[in-house]
């Protein structure tokens, strides 16, 4: 008997909650405010509408297209697709904030891709590779790319002219800084191991309204979308801060766990060549030290480490990240060596076992061999980007030479190994048409 008392008392209970939400609404849908024109707030969100031929164009208000008014109250609030409309404040209209769920839904859908931003500086005779490296990016990603080049003043114009001359124009927008390191310390950092190099440790102070980047060296070859390597970003738990990769795979070889009079990351360090960044969190992190018992932010650590270990160093801004991520090593996401494929992966034998069973990400010709003969299988790939033209057939006028050019290394360590440097590029290209095909 018990038991049928409290089911209806809970039955009771509930009926009586549905009247009193139910009243509630009603004398919300009779305020008379609502049916009187409302003045758009500017912080209210903005409702889209597909023009003809795909373009989306804003909607400021409704009014003259037989469009419901929202109430305020629903444009007021941050309200998103996955926000149940059920869920809302009882003082909120649910019908009305649950179409402008719908509404913002679209509205998501329509935006433009956010831009993938890239840097590199490039001093000295470094344009041709610099644009080689850049066509590499443009070729094969599918994202909007913004390319952020520090350069050299002589190189300003040279720069300008080859890039406006490429086409695919809305695929990337450039921006050219000048070389600028803090005026009380200029040249010392300037001549720290080669010329401008270690303008890469000023990004996160200089690009100030940039939250994530990829810094890469201008010896550096895309052989896949830099979509790829930017999703790392998504893979960052609380703590990252950047993502590198190893300086070796093998300790044996490995410099800075046989020579190095400094800190350094990991087992065998790390290599700076191709570096993202979430500069975000570089800027407001504060960094353990060996130097005093403070936390340092980046624009504060950076002169006392160089002032410490100047003398210490040998690869010049490289040596001071590894110092800092051995101090912090929860901040650094490590990435596999084919993300960073450098000829010490090959040239002793094939140690880069990532790349031998998915193929090179990203070619990294370091120590000058896109231009010597010491590691052909490096320069083949190299002068095959440098010389393709935009529009070509990439299967034809891309592919196969280099291919051909590429079993001409086969005397070399690296070149025995040359379908692990072709691998990905391959499924690159077939990826590109099968986008193309597919009109995407």
């Amino acid at each position: 008997m018990r038991r049928y008392v409290r089911v209806a008392l809970l039955c009771l209970g509930c009926g009586l909650c549905s009247l009193l939400y139910g009243s509630s609404q009603l004398a919300l849908e009779q305020e008379p405010a609502w049916g009187k024109p409302q003045a758009r707030d500017p912080a209210a969100p903005v409702r889209r509408q597909r023009a003809g031929g795909g373009r989306v164009v804003a909607a400021a208000g409704s009014a003259g297209r037989g469009e419901p008014e929202l109430p305020d109250r629903c444009k007021n609030l941050s309200i998103s697709y996955w926000n149940s409309y059920w869920m809302l404040p009882s003082d909120v209209c649910g019908m009305n904030c649950f179409w402008e769920a719908a509404f913002r839904y679209d509205f998501m859908k329509t935006q433009p891709a956010e831009k993938m931003h890239l840097a590199v500086v490039a001093c000295g005779e470094r344009l041709e590779e610099t644009v080689t490296m850049l066509k590499s990016a443009i070729i094969f990603s599918i994202q909007p790319l913004q390319f952020h080049i520090f350069a050299e003043g002589q190189l300003h114009n040279s720069f300008k002219g080859r890039l406006n001359g490429l086409p695919y124009q809305g695929k990337f927008n450039y921006t050219i800084y000048p070389i600028t390191f803090p005026t009380e310390s200029a040249a010392e950092w300037k001549k720290l191991f080669k010329p401008c190099a270690s303008q890469r440790l000023f990004l996160p102070l200089i690009l100030k309204d940039v939250d994530s980047l990829l810094y890469v060296d201008t010896d550096i070859l895309f052989l896949r979308p830099v979509d790829d390597i930017w999703s790392f970003l998504k893979k960052f738990n609380s703590t990252h801060i950047a993502a590198m990769a190893p300086e070796h795979e093998e300790p044996r070889i490995g410099w800075y766990n046989r020579f190095a009079r400094h800190p350094y990351y990991g087992i065998t360090g790390i290599n700076s060549g191709v570096m993202l960044m979430n500069m975000t969190r570089i800027r407001r992190k504060y960094f353990k030290n060996d130097m005093t018992t403070a936390l340092l932010q980046w624009g504060e650590i950076l002169m006392p480490l160089l002032k410490k270990y100047k003398l210490n160093i040998t690869w010049g801004d490289q040596d001071l990240l590894n110092i800092m991520f051995f101090h912090n090593p929860e901040s650094l996401f490590v990435f596999p060596c084919q993300w960073n494929y450098r000829p010490d992966h090959c040239i002793y034998g094939s140690n880069c076992k990532e790349a031998e069973e998915n193929g090179i990400f990203i070619l990294h010709g370091n120590r000058g061999v896109y231009h010597d003969d010491k590691q052909p299988t490096f320069r083949a790939i190299y002068e095959a980007i440098k010389k393709y033209s935009f529009g070509d057939d990439l299967v034809n006028f891309l592919l196969q030479p280099l291919e051909l050019e590429l079993q001409k290394t086969m005397h070399t360590y690296c070149g025995r190994i040359y379908k692990v440097f072709i691998k990905q590029l391959t499924k690159s290209i077939r990826d590109i048409y099968d986008r193309r095909s597919k009109g995407s």
